[in-house]
């Protein structure tokens, strides 16, 4: 794997940022004008798309692709400058940030809650998209840092966005525990800079690598990539950090729900891939655990965590999603199960020693990660669409929903059919690699808890549809208007759900190079290419290659 030097590939790193920062400043301009503010949004979301789907051919799927590409902000050399990656795990975040991206911006151009005078919705979108986006493409964990908060304050605004009781305490709350959170990733980040004198990730992974020529203690850093994990987990709302989802999802308008448990939750998913196989693998430290799991590197010890927290979040969200009264809470409660499925293969990935089993578990993990995406988007839009079309999303007054309209009920079928995972859908192949990867492993615990974990989401999925779509019509339902351009995104995400099955061997190509370049921590290095201090000493051996 060899670097791209700054031409056309590296220039596509930056533009996924370029356009939603540029989107986001002009929609802030145009003020009370919704129409052209809805049209430029929409836009500047085709565009993004256009964008990532440029990243992933020429920089990953092309013949002849590079398999990463870097851009350095200002030619500031690394690990001195501002780095920005893309590589096959970055750019298949970003494809998923994409896809539900735009499906959310035409769901809003129809539906937007607050009504049209709510000028600031459009930007803090984009903002909230920016801050994704960077925090998929940074090259450093102090960046990383920066884009988690973007992120949030623009979640912190959508949180509270209706105004009313409810949603100012699910606000309070939200925004208490992540400024906590962030509170301990700035320290995590502090302490690891304290101990290797370097943020960047490719300079932090190339030191830990080898400690004795940069005169470092390794052992601090189980600690602080323990803090960094805790960090991690509750973006990802792994239990026990997830009880802020259910009300703060609650809370949020639907389409913006869609985004924050189809995209935003894999940056903390990300963020501990990247971080655990990319930056952390190579520490030279000893770590023991009971049993037969010890090793050279911190990874035994992530392993150990995110099985503990991922089985726990199987559970506890199957049986919470198993007995809520609305869509939205069996959905949101399905959020934090359905997490706990894409942990558990990255688990096995960290405990193993053999390479082909890693590549495995993470390869599963995202193709999971990516089935989330897709049916968890569609159905908390679906949540919207019924909102907007009866006023309710609680079973006590539905019914029916499938004679009233039913390709809004074939598109919420398909997307439950995926949780389940049924094939030939998308979610058939994401849990079918995630039971292989728990075969291969021989972990028998895994596998019972996987097990257990797709009987609660038959049970939560068939109780959905059963008190929401059949049945006799209810006087909400009976006289619901449905809005043809929302079921018509429905109907699109659906599609792409059967698609990816359909096409799951160019899916399966994308996600293993993206657990390839997850991996491949001296492609990283060598991409990112951060200066020796020696280098620095010597002006002429410093100026021509960066």
């Amino acid at each position: 794997m060899t670097a791209v030097p700054i031409g056309t590939e590296s220039q596509l790193v930056i533009a996924p940022m370029l356009i939603v920062l540029v989107a986001a400043a002009v929609t802030l301009l145009l003020g009370r004008r919704p129409r052209t503010r809805a049209a430029v949004s929409l836009a500047a979301g085709l565009a993004y798309a256009g964008a990532v789907a440029a990243i992933d051919w020429y920089v990953v799927l092309a013949p002849d692709a590079p398999g990463i590409a870097t851009y350095q902000v200002g030619d500031w050399p690394a690990p001195f400058g501002i780095t920005l990656v893309a590589d096959g795990l970055s750019a298949f975040m970003l494809t998923m940030v994409a896809i539900l991206g735009v499906a959310s911006l035409v769901f809003s151009t129809r539906h937007l809650p607050g009504g049209e005078g709510r000028s600031y919705y459009f930007p803090l979108f984009h903002f909230l998209a920016l801050g994704v986006t960077g925090a998929f493409l940074t090259g450093d964990l102090f960046n990383l840092f920066v884009w988690f908060e973007v992120m949030l304050m623009a979640s912190y605004v959508f949180v509270a966005y209706s105004g009313g009781p409810q949603h100012t305490r699910a606000a309070f709350w939200y925004v208490t525990l992540n400024l906590l959170a962030s509170a301990v990733f700035l320290l995590g980040v502090g302490g690891i800079y304290a101990t290797t004198g370097t943020l960047n990730m490719a300079d932090l992974a190339q030191r830990l690598a080898d400690p004795a020529a940069y005169g470092l203690d390794p052992v601090p850093v189980v600690g602080l990539l323990g803090l960094l994990l805790s960090v991690f987990a509750i973006k990802a709302g792994l239990v026990p950090f997830q009880f802020w989802i259910p009300t703060a999802y609650r809370a949020a308008p639907p389409q913006i729900t869609a985004l924050l448990a189809g995209a935003t939750k894999k940056v903390g998913i990300y963020a501990i891939i990247r971080l655990s196989f990319t930056v952390f693998a190579g520490a030279q430290v000893g770590v023991s655990l009971p049993g037969p799991i010890a090793g050279d590197s911190p990874l035994p010890f992530v392993g150990a965590a995110l099985f503990l927290m991922g089985g726990a979040s199987i559970l506890v969200g199957g049986i919470g999603a198993v007995g809520r009264d609305s869509m939205e809470g069996v959905f949101a409660y399905s959020s934090i199960g359905q997490v706990g499925f894409i942990a558990l293969p990255v688990a096995i990935a960290a405990m193993t020693t053999s390479p082909t089993l890693r590549r495995l578990g993470i390869v599963a993990a995202l193709v999971y990660a990516l089935n989330h995406t897709l049916a968890k988007g569609l159905l908390f839009l679906a949540v919207g669409t019924v909102r907007s079309a009866t006023g309710t999303s609680r079973f006590a007054d539905l019914g029916g929903l499938a004679g009233r309209s039913p390709p809004t009920a074939i598109a919420v079928f398909v997307g439950s059919l995926a949780l389940v995972g049924i094939p030939p859908l998308s979610g058939f192949f994401g849990k079918f690699l995630v039971f292989d990867a728990a075969a291969r492993a021989e972990a028998g615990g895994v596998i019972a808890l996987l097990l257990a974990g797709s009987l609660l989401t038959i049970a939560y999925a068939t109780r959905m549809w059963n008190r929401s779509f059949w049945g006799a019509r209810t006087p909400a339902v009976e006289t619901a208007a449905i809005d043809s351009v929302q079921v018509a995104v429905l109907v699109a995400l659906a599609a792409a759900i059967l698609t990816v099955g359909i096409g799951f061997e160019f899916v399966y190509e994308f996600a293993e190079a993206a657990a390839e370049a997850a991996l491949d921590t001296d492609g990283y290095v060598d991409a990112v290419d951060p200066l020796e201090e020696s280098e620095l000493s010597d002006p002429s051996e410093s100026g021509g290659d960066h």
